[in-house]
């Protein structure tokens, strides 16, 4: 990637870039809901355990309560909770101000968009900012397909000995919530919420708050069958430079390495029999 033709004058040198695709928008509130100690202890980031897995939790900044924070959404689990999050969408992806992110998102050499017509100060009340939480919390999983074909059941088996579950954590407990359908319940996810080194093939050499440019969160699993129904497509990871499931496991290296170079070697019923679990999801 590169930007050509700057309008606003010279890049700085030192510029990084890192493309993003939108993650997934289902099951938000459940895992909003795990308890912060849960989290916590899956961490292990020195390996203590030597299973050569090092999941770490993020520190980020809370612009809603003004202090630091554990992160747990977007790709490198740079916002704590959805609140954050979604006033931060606002703010960066669409230019809408709120509360916590008052300032127009212009420089100052865009004369255009500081001069611009705006709704309002801040543009996205408070009140209008809840309801689109409690939405965006609200977002129900799709269920699991073709949960009884052999080949899925082969393939889930296959995903624990290939040690994808170290990292896709397949259940998790939501504890207390204001909404009973999150509140206390047992899912299946696919994830820890931590971030972990996938090898420099991966690397955007971007560091987010204490996420290093190697290290990215564990982006849950669940719904990832219904990717290319949804979007038309199959491009997945961070990126969306792999072309399939296959590509998007080989990607991984770091802490993945090993898990990768198994499937690598795998006979092909094996691998197949992953990925249609994968597309059961």
């Amino acid at each position: 990637y590169e930007i050509s033709s700057p309008a606003y004058g010279a890049l700085p040198s030192d510029l990084m870039i890192s493309p993003r695709v939108a993650p997934q928008m289902i099951g938000l509130g459940l895992l909003e809901a795990i308890p912060q100690q849960t989290l916590e202890a899956l961490a292990d980031p020195d390996d203590q355990d030597g299973d050569g897995i090092s999941g770490r939790l993020n520190v980020v900044w809370d612009f809603v309560r003004n202090r630091t924070a554990q992160g747990r959404f977007g790709w490198k689990a740079s916002q704590p909770d959805l609140l954050n999050q979604n006033a931060a969408a606002a703010h960066g992806d669409i230019g809408l101000t709120t509360s916590f992110h008052a300032r127009e998102n212009c420089v100052d050499e865009q004369l255009a968009c500081t001069n611009a017509i705006h709704g309002g100060s801040p543009e996205l009340k408070d009140e209008f900012l809840e309801k689109l939480t409690l939405y965006t919390a609200s977002l129900a999983v799709p269920t699991q397909r073709n949960v009884a074909d052999a080949q899925v059941i082969k393939g889930a088996k296959l995903f624990r000995d290939f040690g994808c579950a170290g990292c896709h954590m397949p259940t998790l407990q939501s504890g207390p919530h204001p909404l009973p359908e999150i509140a206390n319940q047992t899912f299946h996810p696919y994830t820890d919420l931590l971030l972990h080194d996938m090898g420099e093939g991966l690397a955007d050499n971007r560091p987010d708050f204490a996420a290093t440019g190697p290290e990215w969160r564990t982006p849950p699993l669940w719904g990832l069958g219904l990717v290319p129904v949804v979007n038309g497509h199959q491009s997945l990871l961070h990126d969306g430079r792999a072309r399939g499931f296959a590509e998007a496991i080989l990607w991984h290296g770091g802490e993945a390495q090993k898990s990768a170079d198994v499937f690598r070697s795998a006979v092909k019923d094996q691998r197949e029999a992953l990925i249609a679990f994968l597309k059961s999801m």
